[in-house]
């Protein structure tokens, strides 16, 4: 019986704790070294995972097969060209991260030393890790990088039920930007229309009641069907002088927002009328 490959974590935060405890649960791994800013998040990381041994610094690490690097975006080059300079890499060695805007190529101090590189990024919030232990499955994660290392990640993360999306290496920063814009610009978004209908006398907690309904249908309507079946109001049905009198409206008021309202009314347009072509073909 084949021995599980080890794995080393270096910046064992919420999502090196998520994956250790997860490969451990499903023994298809054998957790090693945790490196950590100190040694009580170190240990405390450990006692999360249920597995695993405190290295104080880079040149306590031992040699191990895989290498995750899970510490903030902008340690993890310093993190990997200090793993290089710790003589613990070999040809064989694969080094990863889970950054969803860094590219696996921000790895290439341990590619310089023979290691294959990889990066693989679970699309999810890791708030939780004890929530996410449980709802892991089903998870879709970008990878991109090496072959050499991506045949060896992709089975351990399909063990514990993550879908995997292969993305282009040189657009990874494009691949992130469609998360903000999902995620992050979403919620400015809506904070606009609960602005709008401050301005309009309408409090916070009860302009939050009228947009749930909305804004949860909406949501569904667009993953269920896409962006232009899902599509409906005036620009949709072309009420121009609706769409202007609003527009005028929104800006008289704010100028900020007058001005995302009409780049908004622009795209929306677009949307509309890529979808009208597209029936018609």
């Amino acid at each position: 019986m084949n021995q599980p490959a080890t794995l080393s974590i270096i910046g064992c935060g919420k999502v090196g704790q998520t994956l250790g405890r997860l490969w451990h649960d499903q023994h298809v791994i054998e957790i090693q070294d945790i490196l950590n800013r100190s040694t009580a998040s170190a240990t405390n990381a450990i006692a999360f995972i249920g597995a695993g041994r405190v290295a104080n610094n880079c040149a306590d690490l031992h040699p191990a097969d895989i290498f995750l690097i899970a510490a903030p975006d902008d340690q993890i080059s310093a993190c990997c060209a200090a793993l290089a300079n710790a003589d613990c890499l070999s040809t064989n060695s694969i080094v990863f991260h889970c950054s969803g805007a860094l590219p696996a190529t921000i790895l290439q101090a341990a590619s310089a030393r023979g290691a294959a590189i990889a990066s693989i990024h679970p699309i999810r919030s890791f708030a939780v890790p004890k929530k996410i232990i449980h709802d892991f499955a089903g998870t879709y994660c970008g990878i991109e990088g090496d072959q050499r290392a991506l045949d060896v990640l992709t089975p351990l993360f399909t063990a514990i039920g993550a879908q995997l999306v292969a993305i282009k290496s040189e657009e990874k920063i494009l691949y992130h930007a469609a998360a903000v814009f999902a995620s992050n610009y979403l919620v400015t978004l809506l904070d606009t229309a609960v602005q709008t209908y401050g301005q309009a006398g309408i409090p916070q907690g009860v302009a939050l009641k009228m947009m749930a309904s909305l804004v949860r249908e909406t949501t569904e309507n667009v993953l269920e069907v896409g962006p232009k079946k899902a599509l409906t109001g005036p620009i949709a049905r072309g009420d121009v002088a609706t769409v202007l009198n609003q527009y005028r409206a929104v800006s008289k008021w704010s100028r900020r927002y007058g001005a995302l309202y009409k780049q908004l009314g622009k795209l929306t347009s677009q949307l509309v009328r890529h979808s009208k072509k597209t029936r018609d073909n």
